[in-house]
C-alpha cells in the first residue's frame, strides 16, 4: 500500500487524493464552502457541491473543497463532510479574520473566497473556482462595507475564476479597488465585465483573454516577476442561463430595500440578499447561480491543467 504524501502544512488536513495530486504536480482546483452552507438552500446546495466536484474530476483535475471542520482546516472533503456543511445548523461563515477563532474553538466553519484563497495557498493550490466575488457594497462611502475578498486578492497568489462580482455590489467601485490593489482582472472571452446573474454590467473588463493557456501564461508571468497577489478571471454566465441585467436590477433594488428595513448588515447581508433574490425570482436566480458555478468549474479545471503542464 502506497503511503500518501505528508500534509503541505502542519495545521491542514489534506485528503490522500489531493495530497497525491499536489505531490505529483497534477492539476488541483480549490472550491469554497460558504456557497454550500450560506449561499444556497438544502438540498440544492449539496447536490451542487457534488456535481461541481464531478465536473472538475471529469476534466482531468482534482477538486479540493475547503472548509474548517471541528476546528481543523480541511483541504478536500468526503461526501459526508459535504452533507454536514449543507445541512448542519451551526456552521460559521468564516473569512480570514475568523480562522483563528474557529480553529481555536474547534467548531465548524464554511470558508469565504478570502479564507479559501488563504488556505488553498497554504496547501500549494493556485487555481480556485467560485460563483462570484465579494467587493465594495453599495453605500460603502458611509458604511465602509468592503469585502475582505479584495484585500486577499492583493496579497495571496491564487487565480480566482468567477462570474464577476455579485450583482448586489457596487461593481464600478469594486473594479477601482482591484486596480488600486494591483490585481489583474481579465474578462474571459468578453470585453465586458460580467455581473454574476448577467453577462453585462455596463463596465468594461480591464483586460481580455480567450483561452485557458492565456490565463496560465499570465499566472506564470505575474508570479515569475515577484508580483504578489491573485488574478480575477471573470467568466460570464452562459447566455442561455443569464437573467438580463435590467430585470435582475429591479429585483436587487427591492431586496436591498427589504434588507435595510430589517436592519441587516455586515456578514449577514450577502446570505440574506441571495436568499431574498431567490424568493423574488421564484427560484430563477438559484438556477442561474448553479449554472454559472458549473461553467466556472469547467474553465477552472482547464486553467489548472494548463498551469500544471509547465
Amino acid at each position: 500500500m502506497t503511503t500518501p504524501p505528508p500534509s503541505p502544512h502542519p495545521l491542514l488536513t489534506v485528503t490522500d487524493e489531493v495530497a497525491t495530486a499536489l505531490a505529483e504536480g497534477r492539476p488541483v482546483v480549490a472550491l469554497e464552502s460558504t456557497i454550500i452552507s450560506h449561499g444556497m438552500p438544502y438540498p440544492a446546495n449539496v447536490e451542487m457541491a457534488v456535481e461541481v466536484e464531478g465536473i472538475v474530476r471529469s476534466l482531468g483535475a482534482t477538486p479540493a473543497t475547503i472548509a474548517v471542520l471541528d476546528g481543523r482546516p480541511r483541504i478536500g472533503l468526503a461526501p459526508d463532510d459535504l452533507e454536514l456543511l449543507a445541512s448542519h445548523a451551526d456552521v460559521m461563515k468564516v473569512s480570514v479574520r475568523d480562522l483563528p477563532y474557529v480553529v481555536a474553538r474547534g467548531v465548524h466553519g464554511a470558508t469565504t473566497v478570502a479564507s479559501t484563497m488563504r488556505l488553498a495557498a497554504l496547501a500549494g493550490i493556485r487555481v480556485f473556482v467560485t460563483g462570484g466575488l465579494g467587493g465594495v457594497h453599495r453605500g460603502a462611502e458611509t458604511s465602509y462595507d468592503v469585502s475582505a475578498d479584495l484585500t486577499e486578492l492583493g496579497t495571496t497568489d491564487v487565480a480566482v475564476v468567477c462570474a464577476g462580482v455579485k450583482s448586489i455590489l457596487d461593481i464600478g467601485l469594486t473594479l477601482e479597488m482591484l486596480e488600486t490593489l494591483g490585481v489583474p482582472v481579465v474578462g474571459y472571452g468578453s470585453d465586458e465585465f460580467p455581473s454574476f446573474f448577467s453577462r453585462a454590467s455596463g463596465h468594461r473588463a480591464p483586460m481580455r483573454v480567450d483561452t485557458p493557456a492565456d490565463v496560465a501564461a499570465m499566472m506564470r508571468a505575474k508570479w515569475g516577476l515577484g508580483l504578489d497577489g491573485g488574478l480575477v478571471v471573470a467568466n460570464p454566465i452562459p447566455a442561455e442561463d443569464e437573467i438580463p441585467a435590467d430585470e435582475i436590477g429591479l429585483i436587487i433594488d427591492r431586496a436591498l430595500a427589504d434588507m435595510d428595513a430589517l436592519g441587516i448588515t455586515g456578514k449577514d447581508a450577502t446570505p440574506y440578499l441571495l436568499g431574498r433574490i431567490v424568493e423574488l425570482t421564484d427560484g430563477a436566480s438559484l438556477t442561474a447561480n448553479i449554472a454559472l458555478v458549473r461553467n466556472n468549474a469547467r474553465l477552472g479545471a482547464a486553467i489548472a491543467r494548463e498551469f500544471a503542464a509547465d
